[in-house]
């Protein structure tokens, strides 16, 4: 039961991601993808006092993928970029309520390691 509610959290940040755009006065950004299915992520931020004011992504890849980004989207927002730079596998894994399978691990990874990425925009 619990596993379907889930997965319902994650059909519906894929449908409709949060914070899915481009940001005005962004003083940080980052860009990944993953080589292997084709999913890339940009993150842009507006950090001060190396805390996370706002955020927004822009993307394209599979559910997984945007789901995991939305979700963490939501949960960076005023957190020290200290601490984002310590989350891990396991921090996804809470986000999106199911295990990552082997699979899918890229996928669910791809936007914690796209925000870990965040530089200053010179």
């Amino acid at each position: 039961m619990h596993e379907t509610i889930y997965r319902h959290n994650i059909i519906d940040h894929y449908r409709n991601p949060r914070n899915f755009g481009k940001l005005k006065h962004a003083t940080h950004s980052a860009g990944h993808a993953n080589v292997s299915c084709g999913d890339q992520v940009q993150f842009q931020a507006r950090v001060e006092k190396g805390r996370i004011k706002e955020l927004a992504f822009t993307g394209d890849g599979c559910a997984v993928s945007i789901a995991a980004t939305s979700m963490l989207s939501e949960f960076a927002k005023g957190k020290a970029l200290s601490a984002i730079k310590k989350l891990g596998e396991e921090d996804i894994e809470k986000l999106l309520g199911i295990p990552i399978s082997g699979a899918r691990e890229r996928c669910a990874m791809l936007g914690l390691e796209t925000l870990q990425a965040l530089e200053a925009i010179a």
